[in-house]
C-alpha cells in the first residue's frame, strides 16, 4: 500500500457488517433509528499498538464509541480521535470522554 510507504504508518478499515473478508470482530450498537454492527479483522492490529482513529462526520457519537470499543477488545490503545466535521448540536463528543478529539469543521 503506497500511503504506507509515505507515512510509515498502516491503515485499518472499519466497515459496516459483511462489507470485509477473513475473519472480523462485530460490535452492534444502538442509534436514535435502531441498531448497526460494525467490523474489523481480528489480525488489524498488535497488541498495545497505538491507534489515530480517523472519521469523516462526528453526529452523536455512537460510530466512533464503537470504533473505540472494537480496537480496544482487539488490544488496541487510541491516541486521539480525528473527525473532518463535527456537528456541535448532536454532542457526540460527549460519548468520547476521555479521548482527545479533534475536528477541522464544527457546525
Amino acid at each position: 500500500m503506497q500511503l504506507t510507504y509515505k507515512l510509515g504508518k498502516g491503515f485499518i478499515p472499519i466497515r459496516k457488517e459483511g462489507k470485509l473478508p477473513y475473519d472480523k470482530v462485530k460490535k452492534t450498537y444502538s442509534l436514535e433509528y435502531g441498531e448497526e454492527t460494525i467490523e474489523v479483522h481480528k489480525d488489524a492490529l498488535v497488541k498495545g499498538e497505538r491507534i489515530l482513529l480517523v472519521d469523516d462526520l462526528l453526529a452523536t457519537g455512537g460510530t466512533a464509541k464503537a470504533s473505540c470499543e472494537l480496537i480496544e477488545s482487539l488490544g488496541g490503545k487510541i491516541t486521539g480521535i480525528a473527525f473532518i466535521i463535527e456537528l456541535t448540536d448532536l454532542h457526540g463528543r460527549d460519548k468520547l470522554s476521555g479521548k482527545e478529539v479533534f475536528s477541522l469543521v464544527k457546525y
